[in-house]
């Protein structure tokens, strides 16, 4: 269980986890409070989230689709129109979830061998070459980087941000039992060891 690829899945998870305890707290804001202009990269919370989750539509389809040996999309663009697909935080959270369902079962789908295995991307440019393990590691830092921009936002709100940084160690499993049980994962499922205290 100690392999890179591993590693990646564990990153899935992490990803799936985060995003559900800061949509949690953001599906608490009203409409208006979601989509008021705030300060960061995007406008607002709304145009953050919705921002992850157009891209990670982008990245997994090209990912899945390599692993199914075809070809991009011919319009992979579709994913960015509209802009911001979600008025609702509720809505945009459900599809935020099954994307990282999407991205977890990709990564448990990898074996160390298959990490530089190229995947052709589209850009403006044309199809670009990159292998699964950059393109991966640019997905989960692309996520947190505008996760972390939702979070300095929500703090500016009557909501108080989650904790996010509760995941990998041992000792703190017990802070992230409740969202465990609420996402239907278990530590022996994702470790593959018992994660209690030594």
């Amino acid at each position: 269980m100690s392999s890179l690829a591993h590693h990646f899945a564990t990153e899935a998870y992490q990803n799936a986890w985060a995003n559900h305890r800061l949509h949690k707290a953001c599906c608490q804001l009203t409409r208006a409070e979601f989509a008021a202009t705030r300060t960061s990269f995007f406008p607002s919370i709304k145009a953050t989230l919705n921002h992850i989750l157009t891209v990670d539509w982008y990245y997994l389809e090209t990912l899945e689709r390599s692993r199914q040996g075809l070809p991009p999309d011919d319009n992979p663009g579709r994913h960015y129109e509209p802009e911001e697909p979600f008025d609702d935080c509720a809505a945009l959270a459900a599809a935020q979830r099954e994307a990282d369902r999407r991205l977890i079962t990709y990564c448990e789908s990898l074996e160390d061998a298959q990490l530089d295995d190229a995947v052709l991307i589209p850009r403006r440019i044309g199809l670009v070459r990159e292998r699964v393990r950059r393109l991966l590691a640019h997905v989960f830092a692309h996520q947190i980087h505008h996760r972390g921009q939702a979070h300095a936002m929500l703090a500016g709100t009557r909501v108080k941000p989650p904790q996010l940084d509760e995941f990998f160690c041992t000792e703190e499993a017990h802070l992230r039992a409740a969202d465990f049980a609420e996402l239907g994962f278990t530590e022996q499922a994702i470790w593959g060891e018992r994660t209690s205290a030594p």
